[in-house]
């Protein structure tokens, strides 16, 4: 229940975004709202990526259960600030980024602290079973939070942040109620300077890759931005401080020397690459749909987040499936096996996305989601389990904040690395496109032109919130009230855009996926390096014995501190 929601608040507002900044009174498309409209996404995100380890490591020091507890009490008080926002305009937009960090802390506490206490709790014969359901539930709720955001947007923009409200308050007085600390404490000092130098670099270096996707200085993006490039020297330099002193501070937050496991290495290696890949897809899938597949087969581009929702279920569906099945099975037969097996079947399903044309038969295109669902259920799993068995039972804590970070981190870079790639892709066919075909339509030659010049992430962002990219782009000139009726419809309708963009977009495409099979085909290398053993850590056999002796399938014992 707690990974659910905190998921799905991680991507509610993805779709939902068109009203609520319509209920703020904001145009989430004027270029100087862009910001606005990022960090409504990435805030939440961000801070999940950077807060996950400490509060893991708190949790190790402090009670895994007290911290989950009180996630769950933020959590609900930040989705109550949300719904009652008071402001409106810019302000109503800040209270929002605001509120949505402090919601992102209390969301985060539940999410690294949910798999440790499963570990604690289960038997290791039980245990990928157990983790399998939590796992999925989190990776569903990714996908669940995009349907949620669509149906609920519909209602009110309020009712986006006042579904979290009942659940919040329910799970904290059920958790307070009935969970009991059952795992190892481990008393220790707070380690400032690892907290410190960690929170600067990976928030620094996240953020800049976000801003690095707005456009600068007459580029369709801003990766020539001094402070974009300022903030990503600085973001790397401050982690190479953390991880220096992380190697000399007695009790560190990040253990480095888990590392040294094969199974953790692994598994954070092939967890890290594969979100980013899933990331990306997530993404382009939503634009695909929205800017040009629904819209060719009739639906109207307000209605597009929802139905994009509804159709990507079939990716859903098969992470639902897998997820526990997989889960279950690697208890009794190994994580290897079938999270490799996995990352091949995300990595076979990207390239057969890549074959279909843009216009494609939504038959083929649901059973390629649904055979990247099940790839990524059948990694998934049986990867949490692995890393999280690898680790003796008082690093719990930190090992699952590790093991957040990794996955949080992926997603907040996809964002930045794959937009940019797909930015980068219609910035050089895009304009021409879009001048030729506004000026076919009768659209004068300066308006035209100016338009085309104008940075294709608005365009982008159009399509991806459910915007008639060509009625919005159109309609400060005046230039609509003054053509025939005809070329109106034309340039209004739900075939214009799709088409004119269609072209640059599957070349964006083609190089977006290329890059994600790539990672999912290294992550299936990672995975299957990971070592052949059923146990991989202290009460992680199977058996019932220690496992983390040098041997076969690990190169080291799990650090003890």
């Amino acid at each position: 229940m707690g990974v659910l929601i905190a998921t799905i608040d991680g991507s509610i507002v993805i779709i939902s975004l068109p009203a609520i900044f319509r209920g703020i009174g904001l145009d989430p498309l004027l270029p100087a709202n862009i910001g606005y409209l990022l960090w409504m996404i990435l805030g939440y995100l961000l801070v999940s990526a950077v807060l996950v380890v400490v509060l893991g490591r708190l949790g190790d020091m402090f009670g895994r259960v007290r911290m989950y507890n009180m996630g769950f009490a933020i959590f609900a008080c930040a989705s109550l600030a949300l719904s009652l926002d008071p402001l409106s305009g810019g302000g109503g937009a800040l209270w929002l980024i605001g509120f949505r960090v402090v919601q992102a802390v209390g969301g985060s506490m539940l999410t690294a602290n949910s798999a440790a206490i499963l570990t604690d709790a289960f038997p290791a014969g039980q245990r990928g079973m157990a983790l399998g359901v939590n796992q999925i539930t989190a990776l569903a709720g990714q996908f669940l939070g995009l349907l949620a955001g669509g149906l609920l947007a519909a209602v009110h923009w309020r009712a986006v942040f006042w579904v979290s409200v009942p659940i919040g308050v329910i799970g904290t007085v059920w958790s307070y109620r009935s969970l009991r600390e059952t795992g190892s404490r481990r008393p220790g000092r707070i380690d400032w300077v690892g907290n410190l130098t960690f929170t600067a670099g990976a928030g620094g270096l996240l953020a800049a890759i976000t801003y690095g996707i707005q456009p600068y200085g007459g580029h369709s993006t801003g990766w020539t931005n001094p402070w974009v490039v300022g903030g990503l020297v600085t973001g790397l330099g401050m982690l190479v401080v953390f991880c220096v002193a992380e190697t000399r501070i007695r009790e560190p937050m990040f253990q480095l020397a888990l590392f040294r496991v094969r199974a953790f290495a692994a598994g954070n290696l092939a967890a890290l690459l594969t979100a980013i890949a899933r990331g990306g897809m997530q993404f382009m899938l939503i634009i695909w749909l929205q800017g040009i597949w629904l819209p060719l087969h009739g639906y109207e581009f307000e209605s597009t987040p929802l139905w994009a929702g509804i159709f990507m279920l079939p990716l859903t569906v098969g992470f639902l499936v897998a997820g526990p099945i997989s889960g279950h099975l690697s208890d009794r037969y190994g994580a290897r096996l079938f999270s490799t097996a996995g990352l091949v079947l995300v990595a076979g399903a990207f390239v057969g996305l890549l074959a279909i044309p843009v216009d494609f038969p939504y038959g083929v295109f649901a059973c390629l989601l649904l055979v990247s669902g099940l790839g990524q259920g059948m990694f998934s799993a049986p990867n949490t389990s692995a890393i999280m068995g690898s680790v003796a039972p008082e690093q719990r804590g930190v090992a699952s904040g590790m093991r957040s970070t990794f996955q949080n981190s992926g997603t907040a870079l996809s964002i930045g690395v794959f937009f940019s790639l797909m930015i980068s892709g219609l910035a050089g066919s895009l304009p021409g496109a879009l001048e030729g075909g506004l000026r076919g339509q009768g659209v004068p030659a300066g308006t035209a032109a100016h338009v085309a010049e104008l940075p294709p992430v608005s365009t982008l962002f159009a399509t991806f919130l459910g915007n008639n990219p060509i009625s919005h782009l159109l309609g400060p000139s005046g230039v609509l009230e003054k053509l025939p009726e005809h070329s109106v419809a034309t340039l209004t309708g739900t075939r214009f855009f799709p088409e004119l963009v269609s072209g640059p977009f599957h070349h964006g495409l083609v190089t977006v996926f290329s890059m994600a099979t790539a990672m999912a085909l290294v992550a299936a290398l990672a995975s299957g390096l990971r070592g052949s053993r059923r146990g991989a850590g202290p009460g992680g056999s199977p058996h019932g014995h220690d496992n983390t002796q040098k041997g076969k399938g690990t190169w080291r014992k799990a650090p003890s501190s």
